[in-house]
């Protein structure tokens, strides 16, 4: 038996419900030297600015237990860059593009939509709400404030071309996850990406200090694995027909039925990626094996599974 691998998210057609994390492959190239990244559902960009931004210093990464730490600080070269060299490189190579966006207050995420929008050949917007609010002295996330996580969806979706799928990714340390996706949801986002790194800290043990620059990081990795599926869960109970990109410490194919038996369509590979270039089309591989293992025709058939009373009994 032949699986039927095609999946459709948020208005999106995909070959298969791979794809890669926001931050952790960054826009296919270096990927592409292990794989042809167009076998893969997308691949989700690292984060784009409207500036260039230099990012945090060194030191940027921490291993910890089943995870890794991590405080980039959004380093890149703009959008103009990206849409310019970037964008062009992975439609060349057959790649999907889910373009994950990032601003420094709501307008400037209204203008990052209006401009990827005007580039050819983009898949969906990924709107990144785990950005600090530059409103706010405390250094809040728009993600940290359901309203607020609502405002910048609807701004993106407002700027967005009304073709051009919008996901918004969300955290899973916010006070109710539900909330924060039913706002997303009523501001017009065609689907969710969950979840985000978890905010914690390291201490380095040789030196007492901080094992990332700036104190605290975001975490990813294993660790946060069963978090995430309980976030995807439920959200997926609450908002059945929503489409969800499902994330979090994904390292093997049967990783990738969890989420999607609880509730995600797709499922985005991050960390993993480190320590195993080619793990995208390794995990593709596993996940197609245990779905013809376990007899399903279709992977949409596994999408919800865990909700489903009498399955796998």
């Amino acid at each position: 038996m032949n699986a039927d691998l095609r999946t459709r998210v948020g208005g999106m057609d995909l070959p298969n419900p791979v794809v890669t994390a926001a931050g952790c492959a960054g826009s296919g190239r270096e990927l592409s030297q292990f794989f042809d990244i167009a076998s893969i559902g997308a691949v989700t960009t690292k984060s784009v600015m409207l500036e260039p931004h230099a990012g945090r210093p060194a030191p940027r990464m921490a291993e910890t237990p089943s995870g890794m730490l991590s405080t980039t600080g959004m380093q890149g070269p703009g959008v103009d860059v990206f849409i310019q060299r970037d964008l062009p490189w992975l439609l060349s190579r057959g790649g999907r593009a889910i373009v994950s966006i990032a601003g420094a207050g709501v307008g400037e995420f209204g203008e990052l939509a209006r401009r990827i929008s005007a580039a050819d050949g983009v898949s969906a917007i990924e709107v990144n709400l785990s950005c600090p609010d530059p409103a706010d002295p405390s250094g809040r996330r728009f993600a940290d404030d359901a309203s607020q996580a609502a405002a910048v969806v609807q701004t993106v979706r407002s700027h967005a071309r009304s073709d051009l799928p919008v996901f918004a990714k969300l955290a899973a340390d916010v006070p109710d996850v539900v909330e924060l996706a039913t706002a997303c949801v009523e501001a017009r986002a065609d689907g969710l990406s969950m979840i985000n790194t978890v905010r914690g800290m390291a201490v380095d043990p040789r030196t007492l200090r901080p094992a990332v620059a700036g104190g605290m990081g975001g975490l990813s990795g294993p660790a946060i694995r069963p978090l995430a599926v309980g976030c995807v869960y439920r959200v997926h109970e609450a908002l059945p027909g929503v489409p969800v990109i499902g994330m979090g410490g994904v390292r093997t194919g049967a990783d990738v039925m969890e989420f999607m038996a609880a509730g995600a369509s797709a499922v985005a590979v991050g960390t993993t990626n480190f320590s195993d270039p080619s793990a995208c089309r390794r995990i593709l591989r596993e996940f197609t094996e245990a779905l013809e293992a376990r007899g399903f025709a279709r992977a949409s058939d596994v999408v919800g599974v865990a909700h489903r009373q009498g399955v796998g009994a």
